[in-house]
């Protein structure tokens, strides 16, 4: 597995491991470890199969679970913040329910939550999205879905898929396009076996699942959300409720990464959440 590791272990403060999206892309949240890394060390990694680690053909919640746990024990931590990101969020709920020994918080950001978020999501993407931008995306998206049989997308479409895909993540529509570019542009192949496999897992589970893990949780769960993803904040709301020890943050003028737009409010809630 691809690596990075930033800061120092101290005492003050939780060692902390950040969890990608996706499923099947890569670990771009540097911004999110400098955020902390001088209260702590932080590491990143490239889930199993995705961006610079190597192919598996073994996916499941669980063994990326195991991943953690393994990474965890390689780094010689004895409890650790788990920080996931969008599908990261729900795989830090996953691991902590498995682990919870060894785990000392969990930051659930921008996540899904529980409950039909999807409506309020694909409302909000039509709402930033013109009809030309629509069409584009979907015809980007069968040249995927009918690979090989007629070609896989170029490079500059793979670009402008990804970034018609994700802009409308963004809250403030004036850089979205900028940030998606940037984002789109990492020259990193998005793993869509791995993006099948654990979706289809994950989409084969009762709400019940998500609630039942959050409230096997002993430790702190700090859920971060932003007001403006169109991800719907009320489905994560109602994951909170059932969390032992929940915090809810709505990050007003911010969408689906909010240190983007909101920098200084996401870097106090993290500071706090990994503070002993």
């Amino acid at each position: 597995m691809w690596t990075a590791t930033t800061g120092t272990a101290t005492p003050a403060a939780a060692p902390v491991i950040i969890l990608h999206g996706g499923p099947g892309t890569w670990s771009d949240h540097l911004t999110l470890a400098e955020m902390l890394d001088d209260l702590t060390v932080v590491h990143r990694f490239d889930q199993r199969g995705c961006g610079r680690s190597g192919p598996s053909g073994v996916q499941s919640m669980a063994r990326s679970a195991q991943d953690i746990d393994e990474l965890r024990q390689y780094w010689g931590h004895e409890k650790i913040v788990v920080i996931g990101h969008s599908f990261g969020a729900t795989l830090a709920i996953t691991y902590a329910a498995l682990y919870p020994d060894h785990v000392a918080g969990v930051v659930y950001l921008d996540g899904v939550g529980v409950g039909d978020w999807r409506s309020g999501d694909a409302e909000v993407r039509a709402s930033r999205m013109t009809p030309e931008q629509t069409a584009r995306l979907d015809e980007l998206s069968e040249i995927h879905l009918n690979a090989p049989a007629a070609r896989t997308r170029t490079r500059e479409e793979e670009i402008e898929f990804r970034v018609l895909a994700w802009f409308p993540d963004n809250a403030d529509q004036e850089h979205a396009m900028e940030w998606a570019l940037e984002d789109a542009s990492v020259d990193l192949p998005i793993s869509w076996g791995v993006n099948r496999a654990l979706s289809k897992e994950i989409n084969s589970w009762p709400d019940s699942r998500k609630a039942d893990d959050a409230a096997a949780i002993p430790a702190p769960i700090t859920f971060i959300h932003g007001e403006g993803d169109p991800r719907p904040y009320a489905a994560v709301q109602a994951l909170a409720e059932h969390a032992q020890q929940p915090s809810f943050h709505l990050i007003p003028d911010a969408g689906h990464s909010p240190w983007r737009e909101q920098p200084d409010t996401v870097r106090k809630i993290l500071r706090d959440a990994v503070l002993t």
